[in-house]
């Protein structure tokens, strides 16, 4: 008798804060099997009784874990942090498995957090991730836009980022956004050059903002 394969379904669990977790990700996550989890995420959803399996940094390793799952009927749902539509597990899951036997559950992303604080809308913001290595872009790319926001948590995203500030030209204001909605949150404006020495954490996000907007 062949085996019925259930979608994969992945899960987008908020920034940090248990409370920014939507109910529609609550009533996923206890469906699964199988929760591929971040060292982030390990500890959310305790009451569900799955098998969990770090999602680490091999992502051609866990996507055989998630197929082998799968292969024998189990539901694997995926907990991404933030949303799963930036950096996450999400894109290497849909290429191999296909659109049609997954299903995605939105989540409320850092990145939304970081332009609540300002009251800045984000539709229009460049979105860089610089959270495992610096970025191949530049900086006459990135002049026009007036909202830029790095996906930092390493010391050279940081430095990346103050060297990029001053070639962008003047009357850019910085933000540093570290933990939010975590309890050791931290959101304070600094200068390109604080950014070399601030130690920084996993959770960080650097808003690079033209003035104006903020005025």
């Amino acid at each position: 008798m062949a085996v019925e394969k259930k979608k994969i379904i992945i899960v987008g669990c908020g920034p940090g804060a248990e409370s920014y977790i939507t109910p529609a990700a609550r009533e996923a996550a206890v469906k699964a099997d199988v929760l591929i989890v971040s060292r982030r995420l390990k500890e959310f959803f305790p009451e569900v009784a799955a098998e969990r399996i770090d999602s680490g940094v091999d992502i051609e390793g866990t996507l055989d874990e998630i197929a082998s799952r799968r292969d024998t009927g189990r539901q694997v749902i995926i907990l991404a942090t933030g949303d799963p539509g930036i950096a996450s597990l999400a894109q290497p899951v849909i290429r191999r498995f296909g659109r049609e036997n997954c299903e995605v559950i939105p989540g409320i992303s850092s990145i939304q957090v970081a332009f609540a604080k300002l009251g800045l809308d984000w539709q229009d913001a460049r979105i860089i991730s610089a959270h495992s290595s610096d970025p191949e872009v530049s900086a006459a790319d990135l002049r026009p836009a007036g909202k830029i926001a790095v996906l930092g948590g390493r010391e050279g995203s940081l430095r990346w980022a103050a060297g990029l500030i001053p070639e962008l030209g003047k009357g850019r204001r910085v933000f540093l956004c570290e933990d939010l909605t975590l309890p050791d949150e931290k959101f304070r404006e600094v200068s390109a050059d604080e950014l070399i020495t601030i130690p920084v954490s996993s959770r960080a996000i650097i808003l690079i903002i033209q003035g104006e907007l903020l005025s």
